[in-house]
């Protein structure tokens, strides 16, 4: 069985959507990716860290789905990141009320030996010098190591931002960021000078409209999967880098055809989570709820010329 190191926050969320308002619920980067990857034929673990205010029932849950949870350090005496976020009408605006960045502030991940050989490293949000810091602790060349960033990063920590980009075979990101990194108003002229700064491959995650992948002279494109209501869209972009690692991890060969599989594969995952508050979709669904989903996505896009 291969093995899966997951790095990101686990923390506290507080949400507010049109459809409602969640209360202080589990969340965070590494939470999303590691519910996701459970449902994947993978041994995960997660690097984190959290305060002496976080409840012990969820890493219990995160225990339950089979996630070794041993590298998450626990600081009894601080307080485990928190983030509260209001959605507009448009699900991809929104406006960050708080972040307390609590323990985080002094987080220093330590990987555990036995995940040292990894095949499959995700490096969920984090700042890039604590990503950077679990790159140089792997003793073996991962098979695959995935990098999902956020534009904060790229205002305030550009410099070693780009010096994880160049060591990554996948840049998870969404469109604006895309833009932004690139400095270009294309998305085809904006993969193409990313794949530039040292990814084998790169995704742009569109929300809504789905996904995009590029590789060297490779293009492929999925639409979301239809959902008929959506309650919140928090962690769907984590739960699709999950859904993604998740598919390769079960892969002997990562290349552009299991990559494309894999976009495939997130996409559905993604479609669980909005679907309720924060983790509670990811934390009862089942396999063969992904399988339905993925049979209707086939039927979904597939057609003949």
């Amino acid at each position: 069985m291969k093995k899966t190191l997951i790095v990101g926050t686990v923390a506290y969320d507080e949400i507010e959507t049109s459809k409602g308002s969640s209360g202080k619920i589990l969340g965070g980067a590494g939470t999303y990716i590691a519910l996701a990857t459970s449902h994947f034929n993978s041994k995960s673990a997660i690097v984190s860290v959290v305060g002496g205010d976080f409840e012990e029932k969820y890493l219990k849950l995160l225990e339950s789905k089979g996630v070794d949870i041993s590298p998450i350090e626990i600081v009894s005496k601080g307080k485990t990141f928190y983030w509260k976020g209001k959605y507009h009408n448009d699900w991809n605006k929104r406006d960050t009320l708080s972040t307390q960045l609590n323990v985080l502030a002094e987080f220093n991940p330590i990987v555990p030996e036995e995940f040292k050989t990894s095949e499959i490293v995700v490096l969920g949000n984090l700042h890039p010098l604590v990503q950077t810091s679990v790159l140089d602790q792997m003793e073996n060349k991962p098979k695959c190591i995935i990098l999902d960033t956020m534009n904060f990063w790229m205002d305030n920590s550009l410099t070693e931002l780009m010096q994880v980009i160049s060591r990554v075979d996948v840049l998870v990101i969404n469109d604006e960021e895309a833009k932004q990194l690139s400095e270009q108003e294309s998305l085809f002229n904006a993969a193409e000078d990313i794949l530039k700064m040292g990814p084998k491959y790169v995704v742009i995650k569109k929300g809504e409209h789905g996904a995009m992948l590029f590789g060297e002279s490779q293009f492929f494109t999925s639409t979301a999967f239809p959902v008929k209501e959506v309650i919140d869209p928090t962690g769907a972009g984590d739960t699709f880098a999950g859904g993604f690692a998740g598919h390769l991890s079960e892969s002997n060969e990562i290349n552009f055809e299991t990559l494309k599989s894999a976009i495939v594969y997130g996409t559905v995952m993604a479609s669980f989570c909005v679907e309720k508050f924060g983790t509670a979709s990811m934390e009862s669904l089942k396999k063969t709820q992904i399988l339905e989903r993925l049979k209707a996505f086939k039927k979904y896009t597939t057609y003949s010329i």
